[in-house]
């Protein structure tokens, strides 16, 4: 077995989902989810398949991010992981909708942070063991992070 790093590739402005699910399905529910789910969200969704074709499967409805997803999805190369990019909307106003689609296993990030994923290789191919998302902590917050904090879930919205 031999472990590598795969860093994805996040654009400007943009957040990344990436998740594991079990069946090709997983790329027109996780399209009709994000679709749904989010008026105005555009995004791009691939889909490594793992038996068959073994082919990246791709959707979405901004071609920019179709082909990031793509990339990221090709480079990391792990049976049935999905990427999706998203832009105009936030993880948090799709990622329980895409948890609860009936093939999605697990989801590994949520980030507009610097992400990389640990991978591991055999002879019959790669898997996820994880995820570094963003950088190591610097220190505990003070009374003005505190008070960073409060206002920018307010300024967002997630906070009255």
């Amino acid at each position: 077995m031999e472990l590598k790093v795969v860093k994805m590739e996040t654009p400007e402005g943009c957040n990344l989902i990436l998740g594991q699910s079990h069946f090709i399905k997983t790329v027109e529910d996780i399209y009709e989810t994000m679709t749904t789910s989010t008026p105005g969200v555009k995004f791009g969704l691939a889909f490594c398949e793992s038996s068959g074709e073994r082919l990246v499967r791709v959707e979405g409805n901004d071609e920019g991010l179709k082909e990031v997803a793509a990339e990221n999805a090709l480079r990391l190369g792990c049976g049935h992981s999905f990427v999706v990019l998203l832009r105009d909307a936030f993880p948090i106003n799709v990622l329980n909708q895409i948890k609860i689609v009936p093939e999605v296993c697990t989801i590994y990030a949520a980030t507009a942070n610097p992400l990389e994923v640990v991978v591991a290789e055999t002879e019959q191919g790669r898997g996820i063991l994880g995820v570094i998302d963003g950088q190591s902590p610097v220190g505990v917050e003070d009374e003005e992070g505190v008070k960073w904090r409060k206002e920018i879930l307010r300024k967002f919205g997630y906070k009255i």
